[in-house]
């Protein structure tokens, strides 16, 4: 029965939960970026902190939304497990500082006690970071438990065996090719009618989506390779950021990777139109069979003229094919990366790179 179900259930569900997943409202959304970056960098310490370094020296890991679960059928993690597994042993050896950017637990849909029992190897690798005071754990909306919750304190001396500071935020200033440069990140459910934590949306998802998902087995993240145009929340995010001078944003929460400015689908449809002008038969051939398996719908390009490159999204832990995807900032360069399975072991594979000093700001 339940394959049965999963086979006519699993498309209109997904769409469904793409559909009713975000309700962001741009004045919300422009209101609460603004006014979390002031409380920020008016009073570091207190919302969020604000990290000096040096592009050349410093090195650092953003990753999002592991949602890890009760390694049940809605534990949408489970099958990721082993790749943030292998990825944070990688950052770790190689001497990054680990931001996560919220969503990391899954607490709407379950008790805290149950998801610590379930993902004590995740917790001690990320407890490795925070001994070298090289981790920063920032909430989001289905982690909300880690700033509002009066026992969050004692949780998580539970989990890391030590307190451990949460923000809403946080801000890494530099200097590149001698002009600042401010990289400012939070969740990103800043706005969002839908995912702020009310409790209607928290019951629907613990009573009524939780059980849903559970009995079929259906998550509604889509491979990391991403085959839409950008989602609307994602669309006010680079809004916001287009507006600010020599800042860069970085959200997740979308579960969408963007990678200056654009989606993976976004990414081929500028260089397809870059092959278009340089005449490369060749190349417009090979991008357009690409944009045909990504989105067979689409028949139009979209037009990205006058974008410019200040946002970025870390994407998901949790995408259905196990894959996850996340931001690297090294040698001074932004990196847009994917862990995938190849055969036992997990790959690093870089989607999309740019050097910071050749971002359109």
């Amino acid at each position: 029965m339940r394959e049965f179900l999963q086979r006519i259930l699993n498309k209109p569900v997904i769409n469904l939960a793409n559909k009713w997943s975000s309700r962001p409202d741009k004045k919300r959304v422009d209101k609460a970026l603004t006014g979390l970056y002031e409380d920020i960098s008016n009073e570091p310490g207190k919302k969020g902190l604000v990290v000096p370094f040096d592009t050349k020296k410093d090195k650092f890991i953003i990753l999002s939304d592991q949602h890890k679960g009760a390694r049940d059928g809605s534990d949408i993690f489970a099958k990721a497990e082993r790749n943030y597994i292998a990825a944070l042993t990688h950052y770790h050896k190689e001497d990054f500082f680990y931001i996560n950017l919220g969503d990391s637990e899954e607490l709407w849909e379950n008790l805290f006690v149950t998801v610590k029992r379930h993902n004590k190897a995740t917790f001690e690798k990320e407890k490795q970071f925070l001994k070298e005071d090289k981790f920063v754990k920032i909430f989001g909306n289905h982690d909300l438990y880690w700033d509002n919750d009066p026992l969050r304190e004692v949780s998580l001396v539970q989990i890391y065996g030590a307190p451990v500071k949460i923000y809403e935020g946080i801000i890494l200033k530099t200097t590149v090719n001698h002009k600042p440069l401010e990289i400012y990140m939070t969740h990103g459910h800043q706005g969002d009618l839908q995912s702020d934590g009310n409790w209607f949306s928290k019951w629907f998802v613990s009573d009524i989506w939780g059980p849903f998902q559970s009995y079929l087995r259906i998550n509604p993240n889509t491979p990391s390779t991403n085959d839409t145009l950008k989602t609307a929340h994602n669309t006010m995010m680079y809004d916001w950021s287009a507006k600010r001078k020599n800042l860069l944003l970085i959200t997740g929460h979308t579960h969408q990777p963007v990678f200056k400015s654009l989606t993976e689908l976004e990414i081929l449809y500028e260089k397809l139109d870059a092959a278009k002008q340089a005449k490369n038969t060749t190349e417009i051939g090979a991008l357009n069979q690409k944009i045909n398996e990504l989105h067979l719908k689409k028949t139009k390009a979209p037009s990205f003229k006058g974008y410019l490159d200040t946002y970025f999204n870390s994407g998901c832990c949790c995408f259905d094919d196990g894959d996850i995807t996340g931001i690297e900032i090294e040698d001074e360069c932004i990196r847009l990366i994917k862990w995938a399975y190849k055969g036992k072991t997990s790959e690093r594979i870089v989607l999309e790179e740019s050097k910071l000093e050749d971002l359109k700001l």
